[in-house]
């Protein structure tokens, strides 16, 4: 049988088929040789990954998923969105079996979740992930998550910060403070605040700043403001990082957050968040008449959709505009 097999496999007397290799974990293999799930098993090893469990249950198959090509190549903030809805799936639908789930299970664990849209959304697109993984390893012909529906938020839209708070969040925080070089990095850069609290002094040069999104992975580099680059020039040196603790460390996220909400509040500004900054520098760009293309260069947006999205509203605003000024121009003659 040995002959048959491919280099590093051997059939034990003993029952089962095993792959051997010096450096490697020896391994059982789980389907029977000449099948595909064999081949798919063997492929994984010599990329010195554990084949799928010998369960199917969808537990199984979110362990197997994180094994896979499909998992390992997404950004670390893409992992950390996914493990929260894996960690669920794995603890509150792992008993599930992963050959027979339908289109009914998916959307129940979506519904039963129905007061957080967001994450109840999110469990379907992983799921979805995870059954094209299921097909992949043979496990599955189908995928029933393909098609759900995602649940449309009630909530109010997020939108840009209007002018006045913007003028009004410059006159309450002075120069200098973390909280007005935070504020000017969001609306400069449009980037993510978790980009944002990740960039580093030496990222700028040549009167920008480089930039890889967390997210994405793509890499920009984004001029400066001129109020930036106030801000930047008002903001002593205290670690590597631009937005760095006064005793060297980075800023968390919930550092961040506290200290944007304390002048949010003091301005009446509540509706309006830190992602909000992002959508204003997108509807800034916009309303001067930038190109999808020119908004993208900055944001890091890789959709176009995405795009219309942020800068909708502006664009309508300013074509409207010209088009009123084209009918007073003709004198309302017909």
């Amino acid at each position: 049988m040995k002959n048959a097999l491919p280099k590093y496999v051997y059939a034990k007397p003993g029952g089962g088929v095993y792959f051997q290799r010096r450096g490697f974990k020896t391994v059982r293999f789980q389907s029977a040789p000449g099948t595909p799930e064999f081949a798919a098993e063997y492929a994984l090893i010599l990329r010195g990954r554990a084949p799928a469990p010998q369960g199917k249950t969808l537990r199984d198959l979110a362990i197997s998923y994180q094994q896979s090509d499909r998992y390992t190549k997404l950004s670390a903030r893409s992992k950390q969105d996914y493990n929260r809805v894996l960690d669920y799936i794995k603890d509150k639908l792992g008993h599930l079996s992963a050959e027979r789930m339908q289109r009914k299970d998916v959307i129940r664990a979506q519904e039963s979740n129905r007061d957080a849209v967001r994450f109840a959304n999110y469990i379907v697109q992983v799921i979805r992930v995870m059954m094209e993984h299921a097909i992949d390893i043979g496990w599955r012909k189908d995928n029933p998550a393909e098609g759900t529906r995602l649940i449309k938020s009630e909530a109010a839209p997020r939108l840009p910060w209007p002018q006045d708070k913007i003028d009004a969040f410059r006159a309450e925080a002075q120069l200098g403070t973390r909280h007005r070089l935070i504020f000017e990095l969001l609306i400069g850069t449009g980037q993510r605040i978790g980009d944002v609290l990740r960039m580093r002094w030496n990222d700028i040069s040549d009167g920008g700043i480089s930039v890889r999104q967390g997210k994405t992975g793509a890499a920009l580099w984004i001029p400066l403001t001129a109020d930036l680059r106030a801000a930047l020039e008002a903001t002593p040196k205290a670690g590597l990082t631009i937005c760095a603790q006064p005793n060297g460390q980075p800023t968390s996220y919930d550092g961040a957050w506290g200290m944007m909400m304390v002048i949010r509040k003091r301005i009446g500004a509540e509706a309006y968040d830190m992602h909000g900054l992002r959508h204003t520098t997108a509807h800034e760009l916009a309303a001067l008449g930038c190109s999808d293309e020119l908004i993208m260069s900055v944001t890091g947006h890789t959709s176009k959709r995405m795009v219309a999205h942020y800068a909708g509203a502006a664009r309508q605003k300013s074509r409207a505009k010209e088009a009123q000024k084209r009918r007073e121009r003709t004198g309302g003659e017909q």
